[in-house]
């Protein structure tokens, strides 16, 4: 049978997946890698320690695979970030990550003086922090002998394809990321190119997701033990791949990711653009588009509360006994620690607890941090409801999916069913198919899915939790207009 690789480059370490034909999982493994922070709210990383990674991790995922079985290799990546490489393709900085605050004036600037009509009749979008474009504002000004240097500029799951490949390209979901893409149009706009100092030759080429950009180059097929002709597939940005490996593709899906960050994910076949500018108007990886909510720390702000202040890695144990406290805590959490960019924009955002008093417990901290993230993903949900979305039913994935507890209060506090699927790779896994319909095996993206996606388990909401927490999000609602003027003093 044939087998196909999924890789996602994800910002704390990137995974690899090895999956037959039939959706099967043959092999996975995983590279972890750090982030460097040069100042407070700065987030970098160096590509080659992607590409490092990428071929540590391919030797290791083949090891006593067959592979001359491998047909093609796809991607899912994080989004947003900027590599720049000059004429000699040498990587000009350290790319800046999706999470990075440092553009606040530029993202100012474009919103402000430029304008979000403007904007969102050129992108279908506003300019958020992270995206790629306000990266490139603060680059001219900041960095102008770099600026002048740049012969290419590509996402960070691109410069891996590059890497591999030798193909400059982009897929049309991670390129809407970047405030350069006229979304609706599926092409660059050229608008957004000249406000920025750019040209579309400084710009890769767009591709669906599911389309072929080249084969592996002879000399890493050779490194690897492949077939030279193994097809290199454009992929997509991480939250489009993961929604494929999901089953979240066409009309009327959804999905919830609780990984580094969360997003609430929204498939269409018809492009629709938030007219409040709360969510995200984005390609998908299917070939149609997608409404995105993107909360900038999610799965972290766990990793951050039990790691660095609990100073404990046994999160099930932190966990245990909670659940007869849901929708009874006292303790209010508001998961800024990155800023927050669905719904409120704002660089400056923090997190805070809000609600101790001298009888307040570890456990109910605890799990404040979890309930907190989930009415960050409330507060996505309700600007999708007010464009007209009515979905009943999400899927969920993330390594913070792997919680039982939070699975449950995400089903409750978005008062919605949450499928399980029976494989939870996400990103890499929607890369794996993308592969999949790139070499011929199957149509279409959604007919892969239908073939391969399957349902675990499926959380409903309890109608008594569901009211509790629906008025616990009414208090948390109140929090964060109460403290936005607090935050820039800070």
């Amino acid at each position: 049978m044939n087998t196909y690789i999924g890789i996602d480059l994800g910002t704390s370490g990137t995974k690899f997946l090895l999956v037959a034909a039939d959706g099967t999982i043959l092999a996975e493994y995983a590279q972890s890698y750090e982030v460097c922070y040069p100042h407070s709210g700065w987030s970098e990383q160096s590509p080659e320690l992607w590409y490092k990674a990428a071929l540590t991790g391919l030797k290791e995922l083949l090891q006593g695979q067959d592979k001359s079985a491998v047909k093609g290799i796809s991607f899912g990546g994080q989004m947003h970030g900027l590599v720049v490489l000059d004429k000699d393709d040498n990587v000009i900085r350290p790319c800046i990550l999706w999470n990075d605050g440092r553009t606040e004036r530029e993202t100012e600037y474009l919103n402000a003086s430029v304008g979000k009509e403007k904007l969102s009749a050129w992108t279908g979008n506003i300019a958020f922090a992270g995206f790629t474009a306000p990266k490139l504002l603060w680059m001219k000004e900041h960095e102008p002998e770099n600026f002048a240097r740049i012969k290419k500029i590509m996402l960070p799951k691109d410069y891996l394809v590059y890497r591999l490949s030798g193909a400059f390209s982009t897929d049309y979901s991670d390129a809407s990321g970047t405030l350069l893409l006229d979304v609706r149009h599926r092409r660059w706009s050229m608008d957004m190119c000249r406000l920025c100092g750019v040209t579309n030759l400084q710009l890769p080429k767009l591709y669906d997701s599911y389309r072929l950009v080249g084969t592996l180059k002879a000399e890493t097929a050779a490194e690897l033990g492949l077939n030279a002709d193994v097809k290199v597939i454009a992929g997509a940005g991480d939250n489009a791949a993961a929604a494929v490996g999901m089953g979240v593709v066409g009309k009327d899906g959804c999905n919830v990711s609780l990984g580094t960050s969360g997003t609430l994910f929204l498939s269409a076949t018809a492009f629709a653009e938030d007219k409040v500018n709360a969510l995200h108007s984005f390609c998908h990886a299917d070939g149609g588009w997608h409404l995105m909510g993107c909360i900038l720390s999610a799965a972290s702000c766990n990793a951050w509360w039990s790691d660095r202040i609990l100073q404990t890695s046994d999160y099930a144990r932190e966990q245990a006994g909670l659940e007869e406290k849901m929708g009874k805590n006292g303790v209010y959490f508001l998961p800024y620690l990155m800023g927050e960019r669905s719904p409120h924009n704002d660089v400056n955002a923090r997190g805070v607890f809000l609600g101790m008093r001298a009888d307040t417990t570890r456990g109910e901290m605890t799990l404040a941090v979890l309930e907190g993230v989930a009415f960050a993903l409330r507060d996505c949900l309700e600007a999708a409801r007010a464009c007209g979305v009515t979905a009943s039913v999400t899927n969920i994935c993330g390594g913070g999916a792997k919680s039982p507890l939070w699975r449950k209060i995400v089903a409750n506090v978005l008062d919605m069913q949450v499928r399980v699927p029976e494989t939870e790779q996400g990103p890499s896994f929607g890369a794996a198919i993308l592969a999949m319909v790139g070499c011929g095996e199957y149509p279409t993206v959604k007919a892969a899915t239908d073939c391969i996606v399957r349902v675990r388990e499926t959380i409903s909401p309890d109608r008594a939790l569901a009211a509790a927490y629906a008025e616990k999000y009414r208090v948390y609602r109140a929090l964060y207009p109460a403290l936005k003027g607090v935050f820039p003093q800070m």
